[in-house]
């Protein structure tokens, strides 16, 4: 059994060397931004007191946010881990359990947050060849940002997947969605969600990838009203100048309409809507690294959309190949 269980993700943290550049950055990507205590916060729309942060300093991802369920949940897991919760002195106060991951990263367990009611969304309404609900209304869309909604994912790259799985599932209750494999039983990664039982849960909250590199954020993702809203915070972050990573497209895992940003610090962020959800009693899938990197439809991952792009199937062999020989030589003598 995990220590706990936790809701959701709850926010990322970022250090940077000058806020007013984040700042404008974040209000074209849809985040109401605002400054307190020496940093700066941003804001989604579903009430919570923020969902992205950053302070002064050196350009680095800082740490990543959970949500437990509860101040009691909190004490347990300081508990188990010989360690205190303590106020979280940020907007909407709280308490906060920091822990240090195998890789190193920061992970902030917070509880008792106090929430604003989540602004009012409009519901979409598309004519499809079935249904027609949209009567004598014709869509006028306002250009402008995205309206992000909430935070949903996170992806690490991590250099030993099985320990670093261990680690968040023992503590916080992560469910596997889907693992994939760069080939037959050599696992890469997980997308992982959260259990909250009998309620649906995003396809992955954290996604742990071991790929060449070293460890860092691969991207955070804000999920936004519809597929207008992400096509309208496209075209506006392209007329700002705002550097594109990949998108729009479909993925299959998570099956998401994706959109991916970098910041002019260098970080990954997306905007996503249409995601798969899943409740406890979904099982695990496995799938392979050509699926991690292919899309249903739309733009094909950078490395693929060259003239001299590689084989995916290529791609796949030397991670397999990397991974084996990563394995082979981080045995210990008794484990071999």
């Amino acid at each position: 059994m995990p220590v706990i269980k936790v809701e959701d993700i709850a926010h990322v943290r970022f250090a940077a060397p000058d806020l007013s550049v984040m700042h404008g950055f974040l209000e074209d990507f849809g985040l109401a931004c605002f400054k307190e205590g020496g940093r700066l916060y941003g804001k989604a729309s579903d009430g919570r007191p923020f969902v992205h942060v950053t302070e002064p300093g050196e350009a680095r991802f800082l740490a990543v946010g959970l949500r437990a369920a509860s101040i009691a949940d909190l004490e347990r897991l300081a508990t188990h881990e010989g360690v205190a919760p303590e106020p979280l002195d940020e907007p909407g106060g709280g308490m906060v359990v920091r822990l240090t991951d195998p890789e190193g990263y920061l992970v902030e367990v917070v509880a008792g947050q106090q929430c604003q009611p989540p602004t009012p969304l409009p519901e979409p309404q598309f004519n499809s060849a079935a249904a027609k609900p949209r009567q004598s209304a014709p869509v006028r869309l306002e250009p402008g940002p995205a309206h992000v909604r909430r935070i949903g994912h996170a992806v690490l790259r991590v250099s030993d997947f099985r320990t670093a799985e261990r680690w968040w599932k023992n503590r916080f209750g992560l469910l596997t969605s889907d693992e994939v494999e760069a080939a037959e039983g050599v696992p890469l990664g997980a997308f992982m969600r959260c259990d909250r039982g009998d309620l649906p849960s995003d396809h992955h909250t954290i996604f742990l990838a071991q790929l060449p590199g070293k460890p860092g954020l691969l991207h955070a993702a804000f999920e936004v009203e519809s597929l207008d809203d992400l096509m309208l915070g496209h075209e506006h972050l392209k007329s700002r100048q705002r550097e594109a990573a990949w998108g729009v497209g479909r993925h299959i895992m998570g099956s998401q309409i994706f959109d991916y940003w970098k910041d002019p610090f260098g970080n990954e962020l997306e905007h996503w809507t249409d995601g798969d959800l899943f409740t406890a009693d979904d099982p695990p899938q496995k799938q392979t690294m050509q699926a991690l990197l292919a899309v249903q439809w739309g733009s094909p991952h950078p490395m693929f959309a060259g003239k001299m792009a590689p084989p995916p199937g290529l791609v796949a062999f030397v991670t397999a190949m990397l991974l084996r020989l990563k394995r082979l030589f981080s045995r210990t003598p008794k484990e071999v």
